[in-house]
């Protein structure tokens, strides 16, 4: 038996499998094609072919991690659940996998999603503050993954499915406001922020709450997307005019770059501001959102493979988001991210 099979073997697929092996999990991974690098990984065993004819007939696993783009994601998750094990979904949907809630209780089995950084670690953050002061008045996220230097043209290079970042630009941005769901047209209220070490960007809304939309953990809330200037005008100019196949090509991500991801969380209360600042170059050839994004799946997923023992005291049946997590295990995921060069600070400004 495997300890994990992973659906998906991506920039950030490729560095969450690896690091599971040096942990000493054995892992099995299927896609429709698999990096020589991991092929060449003696820990791991690997199926290449359709994923949607092989996930019909997997080997015998403790925990399966969707880590499939978007689309495809979605479509294998009823199969993953009839089966009755337990996944950790990184496959970033329009359609929620919430959908899904009743199949998973029916079938006892646990599905935790949106375990990247954001959605991800920023649900578990707010969470962790939530979790010591109830009366949040306002959140905003503002997050993204960026080369270090701007270069005169699309200044981006896609750290994930660039279909996926596609989708993030044209689908309508949901915030909270005043308590109450508002819905905005995506890539408004663009306004220039500084971000440390980096200087001037620029962020704009997208439609990254998700759960957070549900949590009723403040009475506002909104999500950015940071990208250098210039980035957006140029999307707005072309969308029309250039194919998704260009934009691929034009986004394809460039190892050989220097690259790095930011996150802030700001926090507001009636007379106090909390700052979560996260933030990463990469490491060890694992570019920044692999590790920033892939270090919250691989911490999610061992929390829940090592609750086995428990008897799922700690995880209910059913479709769990990131702020579900039992508040101990989120201190282990920041805590995990830390230990493995990650910066995470909090600040306090009265």
């Amino acid at each position: 038996m495997y300890d994990f099979i992973a659906l998906g073997c991506g920039l950030v697929g490729k560095f969450v499998v690896t690091k599971l092996t040096d942990m000493g999990y054995k892992v099995h991974v299927v896609d429709l094609k698999i990096p020589d690098k991991i092929k060449a990984n003696n820990s791991i065993s690997y199926h290449e072919g359709d994923v949607f004819r092989i996930v019909e007939d997997l080997p015998e696993s403790k925990l399966i991690l969707n880590l499939l783009p978007g689309s495809i994601g979605e479509m294998v998750r009823p199969t993953l659940i009839s089966k009755s094990i337990d996944v950790i979904d990184l496959a970033f949907t329009e359609s929620e996998p919430t959908i899904h809630n009743q199949l998973a209780v029916n079938n006892d089995c646990r599905l935790i999603w949106d375990v990247g950084i954001a959605p991800g670690l920023s649900n578990m953050l707010i969470k962790k503050e939530y979790t010591k002061d109830s009366k949040i008045m306002e959140v905003t996220i503002k997050v993204g993954g960026n080369p270090a230097q701007p270069d005169g043209e699309w200044s981006y290079m896609a750290p994930f499915s660039p279909t996926d970042v596609i989708e993030e630009y044209t689908r309508p941005a949901r915030i909270i406001e005043n308590g109450e769901l508002k819905i905005v047209d995506a890539l408004t209220d663009l306004h220039q922020i500084t971000v440390n070490n980096y200087g001037k960007m620029e962020a704009f809304l997208t439609d990254g709450l998700r759960s957070l939309l549900d949590s009723k953990m403040a009475t506002n809330m909104r999500e950015y997307t940071v990208r250098w200037p210039g980035h957006i005008q140029k999307w707005l100019a072309t969308k029309d005019s250039v194919s998704d196949d260009e934009l691929i090509e034009a986004w394809k991500f460039d190892q050989t770059v220097d690259e790095f991801t930011w996150m802030e969380i700001r926090i507001t209360y009636h007379d106090y501001q909390v700052v979560w600042e996260v933030s990463d170059i990469g490491k060890d050839g694992a570019s920044s959102m692999a590790r920033t994004t892939g270090l919250v799946t691989l911490a999610c997923a061992v929390e829940l493979l090592t609750s086995y023992g428990s008897g799922f005291a700690k995880f209910k049946a059913g479709v769990l988001a990131p702020e579900d997590l039992p508040i101990d295990s989120i201190e282990r995921v920041v805590k995990f991210m830390i230990s493995e060069g990650v910066t995470i600070t909090r600040t306090i400004t009265e």
